[in-house]
């Protein structure tokens, strides 16, 4: 893969760079108004959509940081994107173009004061997996092997540049209003600031570490605080499989269900137990092992869930909640997806868009066993999303609704649900956490 010598830092150079890529998008719609004067609409829309995807996505490739884990975190939203989104989207998960050798040695040098060969026994410059915040590299000390996972040059400094130039056009997308909207801009920077602060992630990673490691099949890295930084960190070498590439070849139902089983034991029993979750569920933060074991990684990004928030959110997913009109209705208040000053359009429009949402999205929890393998449900699912996206009274209303922490909280549930999905896990006991 083609490595990279260099990255856009400044606010001016960044800016630049998505001002070239949107006059790139616009020559795409040119040929696209004239692709469906001689083609169908579809097959014209189809091209328009992939050419738009390979521009965006080689322009957040380039820049890193938080502009491609707005793609990371978009590639998770399956049922709502247009597939060449997704697929091209996904690439930021684990397959993203590297750091040349000489700009990692020179970006270790300036996190850590010292080459990277002063620390370990051996260190390859070449990196084995790049990812949106960060690459990984291989060292040697002593005999043992650690992964150094080096963050990108300037990601964190960038972070809120880079949102102030995504503001405008998610306001216009997603119809945000009001003055409170810049709750949802502000959380979001929080946590991308959060996940640059690798000492934060380290102490992150180790409180996990203990409070889950007693999960079946579940195994974790160690963390090593001597060899790392604000910018570096060092833990042990995990072999295995990415879940993504893992899934792709794996027959064995036996080791899908023990997975998935694993994989839902460890979310609910965040969730639930410690209040604080792992909010970056996607593919690249998964190995397989030999064994069949799940290897989680990566707990840079760790969302805490106030009582105020969980205790209405979990009550909302109760059937006889969902049944209650009355009861549905003061927690979509509590929850802040209804406000004062709606209109009765407002409220029965959002009241009833919800109701289906939840009655859909909340079925595994009203059972004590589900078939994340059953394609209905991911099918019905996909159905609603595009069925709201496309939906032009949904385009009219205000947008700016709901707590500041469904954002993180609705990606994690997303997320998870995907993988359980691509494990295809059958009888996965909902509740088995309250065992563990």
């Amino acid at each position: 893969m083609k490595t990279i010598d260099s990255i856009p830092i400044t606010k001016i150079s960044r800016a630049s760079k998505l001002v070239s890529t949107g006059a790139k998008v616009g020559v795409n719609y040119l040929k696209y108004y004239g692709d469906k004067m001689v083609n169908s609409k579809e097959d014209a829309k189809e091209r328009l959509n992939k050419n738009n995807a390979e521009d965006i996505y080689d322009s957040l490739k380039t820049l890193k940081g938080s502009a491609l884990k707005v793609a990371q975190m978009l590639s998770m939203e399956k049922s709502i994107l247009p597939q060449a989104y997704v697929e091209k989207f996904s690439l930021s998960q684990f397959s993203v173009p590297p750091l040349s050798p000489p700009l990692v040695i020179k970006t270790f040098k300036k996190y850590f004061g010292k080459h990277p060969e002063d620390i370990f026994d051996t260190f390859n410059a070449t990196s084995v997996n790049a990812a949106s915040i960060g690459q990984v590299h291989i060292a040697e000390k002593d005999g043992k092997k650690f992964a150094v996972k080096i963050q990108y040059p300037g990601v964190a400094e960038s972070i809120a540049s880079d949102l102030a130039l995504v503001k405008p056009i998610a306001i216009k997308m997603f119809n945000i209003k009001g003055k409170d909207s810049d709750k949802y801009f502000k959380e979001v920077e929080n946590k991308l600031t959060e996940e640059t602060n690798y000492l934060l992630e380290i102490q992150q990673s180790k409180e996990v570490v203990e409070a889950c490691k007693h999960i079946p099949n579940l195994k974790f890295p160690n963390y090593y605080e001597e060899f790392s930084s604000e910018r570096i960190i060092a833990m042990d070498y995990m072999k295995g499989e990415h879940l993504s590439e893992f899934v792709a070849h794996n027959t064995n139902q036996n080791i899908s269900n023990q997975l998935g089983q694993a994989l839902w034991d460890f979310y609910m029993y965040q969730i639930h137990m410690l209040k604080k979750v792992h909010a970056d569920p996607h593919p690249g933060n998964f190995l397989i092992s030999d064994e069949g074991e799940l290897i989680a990684l990566d707990f840079g990004c760790m969302k805490a869930i106030p009582d105020e928030f969980y205790v209405p959110y979990f009550e909302f997913a109760k059937k006889e909640c969902i049944d209650n009109p009355e009861a549905f209705r003061e927690k979509m208040y509590q929850l802040e997806i209804l406000r004062k000053d709606d209109s009765e359009q407002e409220i029965t429009f959002f009241s009833d868009m919800f109701h289906e949402l939840l009655s859909l999205f909340t079925q595994p929890f009203q059972n004590d066993v589900f078939d994340f393998s059953d394609p209905t449900f991911f099918n019905q699912v996909a159905e609603m999303g595009q069925k709201y996206s496309k939906s032009t009274e949904l385009r009219n209303m205000n947008g700016n609704r709901g707590s500041k922490h469904f954002i993180y909280i609705n990606r994690t549930f997303f997320g998870l649900y995907n993988l359980m999905f691509d494990l295809k896990a059958e009888n996965i006991k909902i509740n088995n956490f309250t065992n563990l």
